[in-house]
């Protein structure tokens, strides 16, 4: 690993616990639902963002989000709906945070996260390009 490797990796870390904070603060997403994502390795790793009360991770730090991860929606009585990762797209409902969080997981896309440093066009250009040898 090159030094450049791991500012890379601290300054990507920093972004998406900013990321998480600012979710958090935000107070647009049940506390016991952001808690429960956060402490899941996987989705920790990933960007968080929020619309309508909505739970999303992107596979990168910067707008426009990716949007091939399912997301979670409040629901009515404390339960939640897993939908996506399009709009058009249901996952189904879950009764607790832990049950939303499991079923986004179990529906990752392969190989996803860390989140990457950079837009959507930036992660798909990495994502293409041939990758260096150590």
């Amino acid at each position: 690993m090159h030094a450049g490797d791991v500012n890379r990796d601290a300054a990507r870390d920093a972004v998406v616990e900013a990321g998480w904070q600012a979710v958090r603060d935000d107070g647009r997403v049940r506390a016991e639902l952001l808690e429960a994502a956060h402490a899941e390795p996987r989705l920790r790793q990933l960007f968080p963002w929020t619309g309508m009360g909505e739970l999303h991770f992107s596979r990168c730090t910067e707008r426009r989000w990716t949007w091939d991860i399912p997301y979670i929606q409040p629901a009515a009585g404390g339960t939640y709906w897993v939908s996506g990762p399009l709009r058009s797209q249901t996952v189904g409902p879950a009764a607790t945070a832990q049950e939303a969080i499991a079923m986004v997981v179990r529906r990752l896309p392969a190989g996803c996260g860390p989140a990457f440093l950079g837009t959507p066009e930036e992660l798909a250009a990495h994502e293409s390009a041939p990758q260096r040898r150590s």
